[in-house]
């Protein structure tokens, strides 16, 4: 089974329009939104829940105030000011550094797991997707989108693709979306930030020695930097498999909770099939 996973530089690329589109397109594969920060392809995909389950991704401190006996060493040696004068630990402020557990004198903190979000497998008539949803100011993202990973395995009927919807940028959950993966294929719209943004996901995916190739989306709006970006990709030796023009009635499909695919825009649906048609010939071609 292949595994590829799409991301992007910065957000508004149109990377994940671009995943549920091929949802609907690529026939035998599983989906999965490793963008745990803002998950979103789960709006365009209906289906039967098949497992939902709490995530914790660390822990985070807890005193006793029966047993406290309010010496304030844990307050002194705490960097992140997370316990209060009357010694409640805030776990917002808490990162489970544990070393208020190791100066208190009578044993009155423990450091217990503490639940950061919840993820998700469905059952879709376009496949088994897997998804997250990181709590509200909670840290972790990575981990919780290495177990979006792990119940993907776990649910896997010998489909022939994963499809992997990344975040943006280049942090630590971008980092556990591609290790591991078949091909990584970078999302960049034709603009400055967009090309010094794509330079930067594509460093990272060679650091891992994940195959990248590029899709420039909307590539008509800028000509001239999807030239430079093409140009580019050539001196990295990095195939742009798509480039996919600008359509204003995306964003109204969008709108109505429908995919270009669904939406029958055919100015979009033929440069994303052209996409996979290259994309699976160079995925033939690593063997």
């Amino acid at each position: 089974m292949k595994q590829i996973v799409f991301i992007s530089g910065k957000g508004g690329t149109g990377k994940s329009t671009l995943v549920a589109s091929l949802g609907y397109l690529v026939q035998n594969k599983m989906l999965a939104d490793c963008d745990v920060d803002a998950p979103n392809i789960h709006l365009l995909f209906d289906g039967q829940e098949l497992y939902r389950a709490d995530y914790s991704g660390g822990k985070k401190a807890v005193i006793d105030l029966n047993v406290c006996i309010a010496c304030g060493r844990c307050r002194e040696v705490c960097r992140f000011n997370a316990i209060s004068p009357e010694f409640v630990v805030s776990s917002m402020a808490c990162e489970g550094c544990a070393a208020c557990t190791v100066v208190c004198p009578v044993d009155a903190i423990t450091l217990n797991d503490a639940q950061s979000g919840q993820t998700f497998v469905h059952e879709t008539a376009w496949g088994r997707f897997a998804h997250a949803r990181l709590s509200i100011g909670a840290d972790g993202s990575g981990k919780l989108v290495t177990q979006v990973r792990r119940n993907l395995s776990e649910f896997q009927q010998h489909e022939d693709y994963v499809l992997m919807d990344g975040s943006p940028g280049i942090g630590c959950s971008v980092i556990s979306s591609i290790t591991g993966t078949d091909a990584v294929v970078a999302v960049s719209e034709p603009t400055p930030t967009g090309r010094h943004d794509l330079d930067r996901v594509l460093s990272t995916a060679e650091h891992f020695k994940v195959p990248a190739y590029v899709c420039i989306n909307k590539f008509d709006l800028n000509p001239a930097i999807s030239a430079q970006i093409e140009s580019d990709c050539q001196a990295r030796n990095v195939a742009v498999i798509g480039k996919i023009p600008f359509e204003p009635l995306v964003v109204d499909a969008l709108q109505h909770g429908q995919t270009p695919v669904q939406a029958k825009i055919q100015t979009v649906i033929e440069p994303i099939e052209k996409l996979w048609q290259n994309l699976t010939a160079a995925l033939a071609r690593q063997r």
